[in-house]
């Protein structure tokens, strides 16, 4: 019983010490409480295991974390969330490396994981133009959401980006938009003349209600706060089913047309980068497999010896 109240005792203590280096972490780093939230789920579930070899995430070595990733291989654990986890041990040890709390770092030589390729599901240029088309723009929503649409296929920015967009973030004579993105990182993003047409309606129009004309975001939600990423998601998926299409769209499938229809008429790749405000261009290499998909697609559709389809 001693033995238990002391074994339970300890795996708290970890916990408090695990919560209190992330939250050192995610200070230093910039983190958002979305990226917090998911290191600490990742770390939690290797520390479970790890519990059961009778060491922690402090004190582990390497064999102990070449046996976890070989337990989510045999769990059949997609490669996504191997190469997930395995991301997560390295940056946590080496944190622990460079603050001195650990003096090697066990996941250094840990075997890269294979990253899937998957390609973003996207919007076709006509699919776009039938989803602009579902809002009533002579509602006040319904001028919401055009503008809404507008903006996310004429910048590329995250859902979440755009729900806490302010109108002080928008230099409305440059048409230069200010994001702020993943780790308090800015950009600026032109929005074009179209994208700003609406969003002068749209702003004409949220002007008419006292709580709205208060608020200092774009798209007020409820008592005025920012609308949430979850509500704007809603918002599309809804205007997607009026449009008739299929698979109904995810959160970023807007800011995937607006990437791969930019390649395809001929942006480069350092460009795209900078607009969707990616750390690595290896990310925005994903773009040049959607356009090559597409042109193979265009080739077979049109070609005498094409499938046709």
């Amino acid at each position: 019983m001693t033995g238990s109240v002391a074994k339970h005792g300890n795996v708290s203590a970890e916990g408090q010490r695990l919560a209190g280096t992330l939250s050192q972490m995610a200070m230093q780093r910039g983190w958002s409480e979305r990226t917090l939230a998911a290191y600490r789920s990742d770390l939690l579930h290797i520390q479970a295991f790890l519990h059961k070899k009778n060491t922690s995430i402090f004190t582990t070595d390497e064999d102990d974390l070449l046996a976890y990733l070989a337990s989510l291989r045999r769990q059949g654990s997609k490669e996504a969330t191997l190469q997930r986890r395995r991301s997560a041990m390295s940056t946590w040890f080496s944190y622990l490396q460079s603050e001195g709390l650990r003096a090697d770092h066990p996941a250094a030589k840990l075997p890269a994981m294979r990253r899937s390729r998957k390609l973003p599901a996207m919007l076709s240029e006509a699919q776009v133009e039938a989803l602009m088309a579902v809002p009533d723009t002579y509602r006040r929503l319904g001028l919401r959401d055009r503008c809404m649409l507008e903006l996310l296929y004429a910048t590329g920015m995250r859902v979440s980006e755009m729900a806490g967009i302010r109108l002080a973030n928008f230099d409305m004579a440059a048409g230069l938009l200010r994001v702020v993105g993943k780790g308090n990182k800015e950009r600026l993003i032109p929005f074009g003349e179209e994208a700003q047409a609406w969003l002068e309606k749209w702003l004409v129009a949220r002007a008419a209600t006292d709580t709205d004309r208060r608020s200092p975001y774009v798209f007020p939600g409820a008592k005025g706060r920012a609308m949430t990423r979850q509500n704007f998601w809603h918002r599309i998926r809804l205007l997607a089913r009026q449009a008739g299409i299929t698979p109904l769209p995810s959160p970023h499938t807007l800011r995937h047309a607006f990437a791969t229809h930019l390649l395809n008429h001929g942006a480069d790749l350092r460009t795209l980068q900078a607009l969707l405000g990616h750390a690595d261009i290896s990310i925005t290499e994903i773009y040049t497999h959607v356009s090559r998909a597409r042109l193979r697609h265009e080739v077979d559709r049109a070609h005498p010896l094409g499938s046709g389809v």
